[in-house]
């Protein structure tokens, strides 16, 4: 059998990448439901499906599950650093998706496989962080003729949605998969919070308990990361610009402070905003000796390594896999992690799979639907159907042996009446 067109870096690494896809199978029963069902149903016979996502063994189970619908899939790297070889030999050998990704590749190459995988003429797009739809709307709109919609992911994608689609300029339905609850719930706060620290502690073999902590955010991937440090014995410093967020972390007994005052105290600093220049010049001059600075943000913005870069004298790259330094001329040293950006995919392997399970489970059931209600949708950004999130939660509860209570007629008559 032909092999499907591809750009990876090696396929004689599929077999390591079944077994590594296998591994996170295990963990990852809600999807494989899924994947089951849509191998009899077939709801995407025939589509032709775009993805631009972490190329991992936890997004091949979720390409296992919509090529079992019927779909044909063409997938890029949403990051460069996260990509995993021999998963992307596995996508290609084995499971027939079309990839054009490798590990480490440079600037012009991920922009390059951008248009590779969009030169399929997708009916759906599948984004990480709105880069794929941002590169096919900007710059090859004819390759969108027979697109009807897509899924985004991320909440920094969908940032960039809601004002593409506040300006006019979106030509497409966007589900904002990012936003359920099961998504905020267990892929943000779970997921960032445990594979921040888990990229942190590999690259730096750091001892967490009575360091402290500078969270930049507040938001559901802040708020699990602030709380697993505080788990592992650290003091956490919250930094916030939204009032509200900030006072739900003074009263779970964070302190608060302005980055300005935040950023000479902290041992390690972690920005998860989705903004850009969360810590910027003033701040890193006033780092300790030895501040660690990682990022759990999507892009490599929130620390400004220009400025960075300008401060220093010299920069040592890899004293340690993933770990950099920067030398200041006053002689202190500022390491940076990943490169800036995600810390948590780029120095380590990202979310759990069991995390990841959730997340994907929606977003099959999300394109199914996609599909059943092609042509009837208006551009713009769209929120997920109630029903598929709830599906997904039961789905989750089953496979755990977790039941729960339902609602009895007289319960439910209650609730629907407004008499007493």
């Amino acid at each position: 059998m032909a092999l499907p067109r591809n750009g990876v870096a090696d396929l004689g690494l599929a077999q390591a990448g079944v077994r590594r896809v296998e591994w996170a199978e295990r963990a990852m029963p809600a999807l494989r439901r899924v994947r089951e069902r849509f191998a009899e149903e077939l709801p995407l016979r025939d589509l032709r499906i775009t993805a631009c996502m972490h190329v991992t063994a936890e997004t091949a189970n979720l390409l296992r599950a919509l090529r079992a619908g019927g779909a044909g899939i063409a997938l890029a790297a949403s990051n460069p650093l996260s990509t995993q070889d021999d998963t992307a030999a596995a996508l290609v050998a084995e499971y027939g998706v079309e990839v054009h990704a490798r590990a480490g590749i440079d600037s012009a190459g991920y922009d390059r496989n951008l248009v590779n995988v969009l030169e399929q003429f997708p009916h759906m797009l599948l984004d990480d962080g709105c880069d794929l739809v941002n590169t096919a709307h900007l710059e090859r709109p004819e390759l969108l003729a027979e697109t009807f919609g897509g899924c985004e992911q991320t909440t920094t994608g969908v940032i960039r949605l809601r004002q593409m689609s506040a300006e006019g300029a979106l030509k497409l339905p966007m589900v904002a998969v990012n936003d359920t609850a099961t998504k905020r719930m267990f892929d943000n706060r779970y997921g960032t919070g445990q594979s921040t620290i888990d990229g942190i502690m590999r690259a730096t073999n750091a001892m967490l308990a009575g360091r402290t902590m500078v969270v930049a955010g507040f938001g559901y991937c802040g708020r699990g990361l602030a709380e697993r440090a505080r788990g592992m014995g650290a003091r956490v410093i919250v930094t916030e610009v939204d009032p509200v967020k900030a006072l739900d972390a003074v009263m779970q007994g964070y302190t608060v402070l302005p980055m300005d005052e935040a950023a000479g105290i902290g041992d390690v600093l972690v920005t998860v905003t989705g903004n850009r220049d969360v810590i910027r010049a003033e701040h890193l001059a006033s780092l300790k000796d030895g501040a660690v600075l990682a990022n759990s943000g999507h892009f490599d913005v929130e620390i400004d390594l220009a400025a960075l870069e300008a401060l220093s004298v010299e920069i040592r790259r890899e004293v340690r896999p993933q770990t950099d330094e920067y030398v200041l001329a006053d002689g202190r040293r500022i390491i940076l992690l990943a490169e800036g950006r995600l810390v948590n995919l780029g120095a380590a392997e990202g979310h759990p799979a069991a995390v990841m399970d959730m997340s994907f489970a929606v977003q099959a059931l999300t394109v199914a639907w996609l599909a059943e209600h092609r042509g009837e949708l208006q551009p713009g950004v769209l929120d997920v159907p109630l029903g598929i999130d709830t599906e997904v939660a039961r789905l989750e509860l089953e496979a755990l042996g977790v039941g729960i209570d339902r609602l009895t007629p007289d319960q439910e008559d209650y609730l629907r009446s407004w008499r007493v």
